[in-house]
């Protein structure tokens, strides 16, 4: 039920987004939003005609230690939907407590998930534990980004100190095309070649042709960016000390990809633009 949860030092923030999409003769609507402690959405609106555009939002601002956050998504048959965030994520130091974000993505048939968040943020000391899991049933289709920031570089802020988990999993028809985890310790970044902005573009279902495309792309990255193709999955892997150049390599290539899988124009969200 909708409200807010009382926080307290010892428990921090408990909320729950629940998310159905539905596909009508005319378009993609919100069936259901059912949402438990900060956690909410702006009123769904239609820049591009049938598909759902969606601001996801967390009223307070940023995650703290002991905060646990779940957002689940389900889109039925057919649906298409776009979802976003009006701003960045943050995940505040902590004196100990972990932090945690679950994310579950169920993806009916010939549906379409377009998941966007911009950057998420974690300040020195940050610890946090991540889980994102996509469900893909029959010619289903994704295209969906993370883009995390280890610190504050922009103020000269490392993340010099905390602990980081990250989980992501994409299923298809309760087959498994990626499982994979980062982990950072201790403020450690070797794992990312001591980079502290790491983005990441998955997409599916994708072909050799939109490999080399996307490739073709990544080369004044150099090598800090690299693309992979396994079982009809496309990963896009970026690492830099700048958010602007991550930023614009994954828009770059979503505004690629997104007419080649989905043969719709790449029309920019307008709260990226102001």
């Amino acid at each position: 039920m909708p409200g807010a949860v009382p926080k307290s030092e010892h428990t921090g923030w408990r909320a729950t987004l629940d998310l159905l999409f539905r596909r009508t003769p005319e378009k993609t609507v919100l069936a259901s939003g059912r949402h438990y402690g900060p956690l909410t959405v702006q009123r769904p609106f239609y820049p591009e005609g049938e598909t759902c555009h969606l601001y996801l939002l967390h009223p307070p601002g940023g995650i703290v230690g002991g905060d646990e956050l779940a957002i689940n998504v389900t889109l039925e048959d057919g649906s298409h939907t776009l979802i976003t965030m009006p701003g960045a994520s943050k995940f505040y130091r902590s004196c100990g407590p972990q932090s945690q974000l679950h994310q579950r993505f169920d993806i009916g048939e010939n549906a379409i998930l377009e998941w966007l968040p911009q950057d998420t943020i974690f300040f020195p000391a940050a610890r946090a534990t991540l889980h994102s899991i996509f469900h893909l049933q029959e010619g289903a289709k994704l295209l969906a980004w993370d883009l995390f920031c280890f610190g504050r570089p922009v103020m000269g802020e490392r993340f010099s100190e905390g602990d980081i988990s990250n989980r992501l999993e994409v299923w298809k028809n309760g087959e498994p095309l990626l499982i994979e985890r980062l982990r950072l310790s201790n403020g450690d970044l070797s794992a990312v070649a001591e980079q502290p902005w790491v983005g990441s573009l998955t997409c599916y279902p994708a072909d050799e042709h939109m490999l080399e495309d996307v490739r073709d792309r990544l080369v004044p990255l150099d090598a800090f960016a690299g693309a992979t193709l396994a079982d009809g999955l496309l990963m896009v892997r970026f690492l830099s000390h700048d958010n602007l150049v991550c930023q614009r390599a994954m828009r770059d290539v979503w505004q690629q990809l997104r007419p080649q899988l989905l043969n719709k124009s790449p029309l920019l969200p307008r709260i990226w633009l102001t």
